[in-house]
């Protein structure tokens, strides 16, 4: 039976013989629209106006032939996907072949028998309404999968946005807490952007960064000192030198800084615990030194993660060329030779490389 969705389809068949028109019409008149059609170029002049589900077409015809025609046919983009079953009274295994080549679904030999023709036809019909069925269904999950992934991308970007909102207003308020050193979180994150330059160049720790987003590194490291948001403004404000108990508080804000993007992460999917995770590498660690004299745990050597080793010279050298009210700013020259005096002590004698190998850069950065 014939799919109700795809009911009446329209059925064209071509013959130059009225007895075979008359014959297949009769048969075919309970399934469909039935336009019986004497020749090849009247189908053409027809398939204008009406667009069928099934063509029955002679072979052999004056003018243009069963085969001459479904090449016709086949090579036109209106026509192609028309399914074609031929009709003959010529027993020939290559003739039937060629016309299988040429893209007809199947064979019908004349004279037919009434019911034979209808039940082929009724299978064809049955395959191209599956056919349909299926290619609306797939239109319909492409659609689907389109949405949803539009959907999914509209979402992240609400995600992204919102997240970098929210990264923004912490950094603005680590900046507002420390107005002293502003301008020293985006600062550093450019000095850190000029180490990796410096990796790539040189080659060193090539191998351990190959992994890494740098981008997201970058960004992260806008959350190196929010632990100083905890820190009381009577010390973090203040125009002179720490004493030993006030310096001890101020080694804090590490420790709070890790715990702060702890608690950010609970709350985050883990989508975005990369990101946290790198930030809270570096609020960690960026105070280490090489040599273990550091804090907050005193790590040495390799220990210490790389992220922290390229932020300690981020970090130190942005407060040697920043002006305080305690001093004034250095020149590159002069901060330069202090950072590479650091070499096995304070910093990663491999990292004061990489700083060496971009150290105009540096220069040319501050200007």
């Amino acid at each position: 039976m014939i799919d109700v969705e795809f009911q009446l389809p329209k059925i064209m068949v071509v013959d130059d013989s009225i007895t075979n028109l008359k014959c297949a019409k009769t048969a075919l008149a309970s399934i469909g629209e039935i336009y019986t059609v004497p020749s090849a170029q009247k189908m053409f002049d027809l398939l204008e106006k009406v667009r069928p589900s099934l063509i029955l077409l002679d072979i052999t015809m004056p003018e243009i032939n069963g085969l001459d025609a479904i090449k016709i046919l086949k090579s036109s983009p209106f026509y192609t996907d028309i399914p074609v079953i031929f009709l003959t009274s010529v027993n020939s295994k290559g003739s039937e072949l060629e016309g299988l080549c040429l893209g007809a679904v199947d064979y019908i030999t004349k004279p037919f028998e009434p019911l034979l023709l209808l039940k082929r036809v009724e299978i064809h019909l049955t395959i191209q309404s599956q056919k349909r069925k299926m290619e609306a269904q797939s239109q319909k999950l492409k659609d689907f999968n389109e949405n949803l992934q539009r959907m999914v991308a509209e979402e992240t970007s609400k995600v992204s946005k919102l997240q970098v909102s929210v990264l923004e207003t912490v950094v603005d308020l680590v900046e507002s807490r420390d107005d002293i050193t502003g301008g020293h979180i985006s600062r550093t994150m450019k000095w850190l952007e000029l180490l990796f330059s410096g990796i790539e160049e040189t080659g060193i720790y090539a191998d351990v960064v190959a992994d890494w987003d740098i981008n997201l590194v970058l960004q992260s490291s806008r959350l190196h000192d929010v632990g100083k948001i905890s820190i009381s403004d009577a010390i973090l404000k203040k125009m002179g030198k720490l004493t030993p108990d006030e310096f001890e508080d101020m080694k804090r804000h590490t420790t709070i800084g890790a715990s702060i993007i702890d608690r950010i992460c609970e709350s985050l999917p883990k989508d975005n615990h990369d990101f946290m995770n790198q930030a809270k590498i570096l609020a960690l660690t960026h105070h280490e030194k090489w040599d273990g004299s550091g804090y907050p745990y005193g790590l040495s050597g390799q220990d210490i993660p790389v992220q922290g080793r390229m932020m300690a010279i981020a970090d130190i050298y942005d407060a040697l060329i920043s002006k305080r009210p305690y001093k004034s700013a250095l020149p590159h020259e002069m901060a330069e030779r202090i950072i590479i005096s650091g070499c096995g002590t304070h910093f990663d004698p491999n990292m004061i490389e990489i700083f060496k190998n971009v150290s105009q850069k540096f220069a040319q950065g501050r200007a």
